[in-house]
C-alpha cells in the first residue's frame, strides 16, 4: 500500500492551471506578517526566533500550519503527536516551514451531553486559528467522529490551501477467539450482559480488549465514514482513510501529505477548488457504497453550506437509489476497517462505482479521481464486492418524508432488519431520553415486537446538541423473549457503529416544534422504507390541536456558548450548523 501511495505522489503532474507560480508574482500570505517597516514586522520575526528558528527559515518559505486535534481526552486522536512529526518531515523536505498549533478536540466517548454540541465551536476555532495567523497552507489532523467534519468546515470557511490527514482506525478488538469491532460488537455484548448471559468477569475481559490501540472505531462508524468521505471529497491523498492508526504507513502518508501541501500553496489549490458540488456528490455516493454512517448526511450538509453549495436532503436519496452498497464492513457487514485497508481501501471502492462518480473532479494531489483510482486493485472480493454483485442494490441510507417528518428523516437500511423495513404498529412514546432510561428495563413495559418506540426531545435544540441517543435500547422484556430488533423513531442521531431498524433525524424536531411532538402512545405509526414514507395515522387537525396544546419547555442555557447554540443552530436537514456560518 505504501508503494501505491508513493507512486501516486511521485507521478503527480500539476495541470497547467495549477503549475507553481513565480515566487515574485504574488507574495505569500505569511510574508505580510514578516516583511515591512512597521515595528510589528520586526517584533514578529524576533518572537518567532525566540523559538530557536534561524533568521532565514521563514523568509520566502510557505508557512504550513499543522492543525492538531490531539488530546488525552480523545483516545481516537491520542497518537496525532507522532503523526504531526511525520507531517513536519514532509514540509521541511518540500521547502516549507511547519508550525504546529492545537485546537479543541472532541472526544466522542467522553463529552457530555454530546460532542455534536461542540462541532460548530471546533470549526470556528479551526477557521479563526487559520485566519488570524501567518499561515499559507494547513494540514488538518483529525480522526474522531466530529473532529474531521469540524476541521473540514473550518478550512472551507477560511479557504486557504488545505489537506486532511485522518488518524486511522484502531486495531480490532479481541476477546478469547473473537475479533471485535469497537462500538458495534460492544453494544451486542453489552445486551448479553443486560440479560444475564455474560458475567461481570467476562464483561471486564471484554472491556480490556475491545479497544486495543489509539485510533478511531474500526467498524464503519462515523469516524471511519468521515475519513472515507474526506478521501472521496478529494481532501486527502489517495488511500489515506483506511490505514490503521498503529501502521507505519499512516506516518508515511502523513509525511507525503506534508510534502504535498507545500506544492498546493504554490499552486493556490484551495478547498473551494476541490470541494465543488461534483465532489460533494462523489462523497455522497461513496458514503452509500460503503454503508456509511447516517451522520455523514448531517456533516455533508454542513460542509456544503460552508461552501455556498445549496445541497438538499432529497439529493442523498437520489444518489442512494442508484448506488450499490459494496463494502462488507460492520455494522452493515461482517468485516472491519483493517480488512478494508488490506482489500484495497477507498480507491478500490471508487473504482468500482466510477461510472456513478464525477471522475474528472480534482483532488488534493492535483490529479483527478479517475487518475487516482484507475490502477487500484481489489485483493479480497468478500470485503469489497464488485458493483454487479453488491451487498445491497441501493445505498445504505434512505431518506424518508411524510406527515411525521415533513422536512425529512433517515434510516440506515443496510443495518436494519429486512422484515421491519415495511411495518405498521402502535406507538409507545417516551417524552424524553431520561424517561426512556428510567423504564426501558421494566419487566412490565407494555410493548411487543410490533410496537414502534418513539422518543422525543433529542434534536439539536431539544436535547440539546443532537446527541447519539437514537438507538433506543431494546426493552429487556423483549430481549428476554429473544427479540433483538423493533422499529424505533426519534429526532436524535445514532452512532455509526449502531444497528437496527432505527429512524433518525426527524425534522423538524419535536422541540421546534415538529409533528413528532404530537405522537401519543397507542397511535398507529407506519414505516414504508420502499415508499420513502413515515406516517402518523392521526388526522391532521388532531395533530395540530395536540401541538398547539403542548407546553413550551424552558431553554437549556441562558448564557455562553450553549445559549448561542440554541439561538443559531439549524435543523438536521440543514446540517445542524449555525445560521451565521453558512456562506451566503
Amino acid at each position: 500500500m505504501s508503494e501505491t501511495i508513493v507512486k501516486v505522489y511521485v507521478n503527480f503532474q500539476a495541470p497547467k492551471n495549477l503549475m507553481p507560480r513565480d515566487l515574485n508574482s504574488k507574495p505569500l500570505r505569511s510574508k505580510t506578517w514578516w516583511t515591512g517597516k512597521e515595528y510589528y514586522n520586526f517584533s514578529r520575526r524576533a518572537w518567532l526566533r525566540s523559538e530557536g528558528f534561524t533568521a532565514d527559515v521563514f523568509q520566502d518559505r510557505p508557512v504550513i500550519g499543522i492543525c492538531n486535534s490531539w488530546s488525552e481526552l480523545n483516545n481516537c486522536n491520542a497518537h496525532l503527536k507522532s503523526v504531526a512529526e511525520a507531517v513536519k518531515r514532509g514540509v521541511w523536505r518540500a521547502g516549507g516551514f511547519p508550525l504546529e498549533f492545537p485546537t479543541i478536540s472532541l472526544g466522542e466517548m467522553f463529552m457530555k451531553p454530546t460532542s455534536m454540541l461542540f462541532r460548530n465551536l471546533m470549526s470556528m476555532d479551526v477557521e479563526e486559528s487559520i485566519r488570524a495567523n501567518p499561515i499559507d497552507g494547513v494540514v488538518l489532523l483529525c480522526g474522531c467522529d466530529k473532529t474531521t467534519p469540524a476541521q473540514i468546515m473550518g478550512a472551507a470557511s477560511a479557504d486557504i490551501p488545505a489537506i486532511v490527514v485522518t488518524g486511522g482506525p484502531m486495531l480490532s478488538g479481541q476477546w478469547r477467539n473473537r475479533k471485535l469491532g469497537a462500538g458495534t460488537d460492544g453494544r451486542k455484548l453489552f445486551d448479553l450482559y443486560r440479560t444475564g448471559k455474560l458475567t461481570d468477569g467476562e464483561l471486564c475481559e471484554i472491556e480490556g480488549g475491545l479497544a486495543r490501540s489509539a485510533g478511531h472505531c474500526t467498524v464503519m462508524g462515523t469516524a471511519s465514514t468521515m475519513a472515507s468521505v474526506a478521501e472521496a471529497l478529494g481532501m486527502t491523498l489517495p488511500g489515506c482513510a483506511a490505514i490503521p492508526a498503529p501502521d507505519s504507513r499512516r506516518l508515511t502518508i502523513a509525511e507525503l501529505s506534508g510534502q504535498r501541501i507545500v506544492d498546493m500553496v504554490w499552486e493556490d489549490l484551495k478547498p473551494s477548488d476541490i470541494m465543488t458540488r461534483e465532489a460533494i456528490e462523489n462523497a455522497i455516493a461513496v458514503n452509500m457504497a460503503i454503508g456509511g454512517s447516517t451522520n455523514a448526511v448531517v456533516h455533508l450538509l454542513a460542509i456544503a453550506g460552508r461552501l455556498g453549495i445549496d445541497l438538499k436532503l432529497d439529493e442523498f436519496d437520489r444518489i442512494s437509489t442508484r448506488t450499490p452498497c459494496i463494502v462488507n464492513v460492520k455494522p452493515s457487514g461482517e468485516y472491519l476497517m483493517e480488512d478494508l485497508f488490506e482489500a484495497g481501501g477507498v480507491p478500490v471502492v471508487m473504482k468500482e462505482i466510477l461510472p456513478l462518480l464525477h471522475a474528472d473532479a480534482i483532488t488534493a494531489n492535483g490529479r483527478t479521481i479517475r487518475e487516482n483510482v484507475e490502477g487500484a486493485e481489489c485483493w479480497n472480493r468478500d470485503v469489497i464486492r464488485a458493483a454487479d454483485n453488491p451487498l445491497s442494490p441501493e445505498g445504505g441510507t434512505v431518506v424518508l418524508t411524510g406527515n411525521l417528518a415533513p422536512r425529512g428523516a433517515v434510516i440506515k437500511q443496510t443495518a436494519a432488519s429486512p422484515h421491519l423495513l415495511q411495518h405498521r404498529g402502535p406507538a409507545y412514546v417516551f417524552e424524553s431520553y431520561k424517561q426512556m432510561h428510567e423504564v426501558i428495563d421494566s419487566p412490565d413495559l407494555p410493548v411487543t415486537k410490533d410496537t414502534v418506540l418513539v422518543m422525543k426531545g433529542c434534536g439539536p435544540k431539544g436535547a440539546p446538541g443532537f446527541p447519539e441517543w437514537g438507538q433506543i435500547p431494546m426493552p429487556k422484556v423483549l430481549l428476554d423473549q429473544g427479540i433483538h430488533d423493533m422499529v424505533r423513531i426519534s429526532d436524535a442521531r445514532m452512532s455509526g457503529t449502531s444497528f437496527g431498524t432505527v429512524v433518525l433525524h426527524v425534522a423538524p424536531e419535536s422541540a421546534a416544534p415538529g409533528p413528532l411532538a404530537a405522537v401519543e402512545t397507542g397511535d398507529e405509526v407506519e414505516l414504508d422504507t420502499a415508499g420513502r414514507r413515515l406516517t402518523l395515522h392521526v388526522p391532521q387537525e388532531e395533530i395540530e390541536r395536540r401541538m398547539a396544546a403542548r407546553p413550551v419547555a424552558p431553554p437549556h442555557y441562558d448564557r455562553g456558548y450553549g445559549w448561542m447554540f440554541l439561538q443559531h443552530v439549524n435543523q438536521a436537514d440543514e446540517g445542524c450548523d449555525f445560521d451565521f456560518l453558512r456562506k451566503k
